[in-house]
């Protein structure tokens, strides 16, 4: 093999995209940049939701600084609108476009994602976010992963709600296997004693202590206020 070729293929390896799909999503961007542009009646709400869909597609062109911007603008569009579905799917897209500061808009995320009501499934996929981000002998991932479950019997539709428990059941037991090595029930139920992991009053402020350090002095809310809102 010579180098050329091997560069290429690191080049592959790195894009994960065919020259057919990146032409492809290129051409939708195109799209999504001139329905953006011809905006005219549109809610604030609704541009800054086409402003997520472009920076997907951005982060898939690994056009991942420009992602960022797009949906930072639509970040403050929808905290603004107290829209937190919307700020959510936001933050959770900047966590995504590895930016300096992508980490403190992951911590964001959870914290509203986790305070308000938003939709389980996204709650999950965020805390998610946090067990991937984790060193495996670390309590943060066992705190997210309690939580995810606590925030699934909390708001979880009737038919979705034992599916979506069921992951959270499986994302436990992945990360109690991973921290401690337990491979049983029982394991299981020790494990969740000694860390306190039942009493919600008791995991709930300890992952707050965990999105306080992800986020750092970099908060652009203040999170006293948000409370006062939704209370």
């Amino acid at each position: 093999m010579n180098v050329q070729n091997s560069e290429i293929q690191k080049s592959d390896i790195k894009d994960g995209l065919s020259d057919s799909e990146r032409i492809a999503l290129q051409k939708h961007l195109d799209e999504k940049m001139h329905e953006l542009n011809a905006l005219k009646n549109a809610t604030p709400l609704g541009r800054a939701r086409m402003q997520l869909d472009i920076a997907e597609i951005l982060i898939n062109l690994e056009q991942k600084p420009e992602a960022w911007d797009f949906a930072r603008e639509a970040f403050e569009v929808a905290l603004k609108n107290d829209a937190w579905q919307d700020a959510v799917e936001a933050c959770n897209v900047l966590y995504q476009t590895e930016q300096d500061d992508s980490i403190a808009a992951l911590g964001m995320g959870v914290w509203l994602a986790v305070s308000f009501p938003v939709d389980p499934e996204l709650t999950l996929g965020m805390l998610l976010h946090i067990v991937d981000e984790t060193p495996h002998n670390s309590d943060g991932a066992a705190l997210a992963a309690v939580t995810a479950r606590y925030v699934i019997d909390l708001r979880a539709e009737d038919d979705s709600h034992e599916s979506q428990g069921f992951l959270a059941n499986n994302l436990i037991a992945m990360v109690a296997e991973r921290h401690s090595n337990v491979r049983d029930q029982a394991a299981l139920d020790k494990w969740l004693d000694r860390l306190e992991l039942r009493n919600p009053q008791v995991f709930l402020p300890r992952l707050g202590q965990v999105v306080d350090i992800m986020v750092g002095k970099n908060w652009w809310f203040e999170r006293n206020e948000l409370r006062d809102k939704f209370d």
